[in-house]
């Protein structure tokens, strides 16, 4: 059996609900994510985060295959705020499908995991320097991340956006809109800048692009009105509708699909072993089986690769 150790926490509580404190957030939790959220209107919250010198410069070459074997523990990074991919338990370990599907990785491997709890935007920069071994962060597959790292691809997620419900919003015609999402994620650097500037280059208001560290700080500046809507991955977007019970709602449709992939260091010898051991959960069912248990085998895959993004 796997065995796990949080060996770092960077992140501020609002970020710490699971699938079950999204479930019984408005009887016991929204005043707290409210006075949360309402403190850090405006502004990234990278200020949830306690800086350290690994996030600011490379710790050392990525460690081989043979090392990472030898040592019997692969060192993993991960987040914890964007439910149900990466979630926390109720006594603060990391958990959600894909931390459960490295988990099962790691076994296969015959290895047990170290959690180090970061912010997304730490991750990739510490595989670089070789302060971990591979990322769990719910990364989109990019050329241009190809560029620093491998990705193992393991499932094909699309943007999808949510809205308070009963509303009439239209993703399409978001003009002037306030729109909340993930920090750093595909959604804020690429997808809504784009729709932004159609909007401007159509002589329309710009869309208030409002971003945060977690997801549900995200979720919850929908249900308070502080965004008119959010987006993100759809996963992330049905698991808080689901959760939320009527107060929000799906609006429009799935776009922009692309893989996930778990990133490791450029040219680590890693990546193939990654990749063979997901493609053997895959192949024996534990992969379906474990993303059923979340609800989340829409975006299922049925063939493990490596860097499958393109131009």
């Amino acid at each position: 059996m796997t065995r796990v150790l949080v060996t770092l926490s960077n992140l501020g509580a609002v970020g710490e609900c699971t699938r079950e404190n999204y479930r019984v957030k408005k009887r016991l939790m929204i005043p707290a994510l409210i006075a949360a959220t309402l403190l850090l209107a405006g502004c990234t919250n990278s200020e949830t985060a306690t800086p350290d010198a690994a996030n600011a410069a490379p710790a050392a070459e990525f460690r081989s295959w043979a090392e990472i074997e030898e040592s019997g523990v692969l060192q993993v990074g991960t987040i914890t705020d964007y439910p149900p991919n990466e979630t926390k338990t109720a006594d603060g370990k990391p958990t959600g499908w894909a931390v459960e599907l490295v988990g099962e990785i790691a076994s296969e491997l015959g290895l047990n995991v170290e959690y180090q709890e970061l912010l997304f935007d730490s991750i990739l920069p510490r595989i670089e320097g070789g302060a971990i071994d591979l990322g769990v962060g719910s990364f989109t597959d990019t050329v241009e991340r190809q560029q620093v790292v491998d990705f193992v691809n393991y499932y094909s997620a699309g943007s999808l956006w949510a809205a308070a419900a009963g509303g009439s919003i239209d993703p399409d015609n978001a003009c002037g809109l306030t729109v909340a999402v993930m920090k750093d994620g595909t959604q804020h650097l690429d997808e809504l800048p784009t729709r932004s500037k159609e909007c401007v280059d159509a002589g329309k208001p710009a869309i208030n692009i409002l971003p945060f560290t977690g997801q549900p700080e995200v979720t919850t500046a929908v249900v308070q009105g502080q965004a008119d809507a959010f987006s993100a991955d759809s996963p992330v977007t049905i698991e808080a509708v689901d959760a939320l019970g009527g107060e929000i709602e799906i609006v429009g449709e799935m776009f922009d699909t692309a893989p996930y992939g778990l990133p490791v260091a450029k040219g680590s010898e890693l990546a193939e072993h990654v990749r063979a051991a997901l493609q053997t959960i895959i192949d024996d069912g534990r992969y379906l089986e474990l993303l059923k248990k979340y609800h989340s085998e829409s975006g299922a895959i049925t063939e493990a690769t490596i860097n499958i993004a393109a131009e």
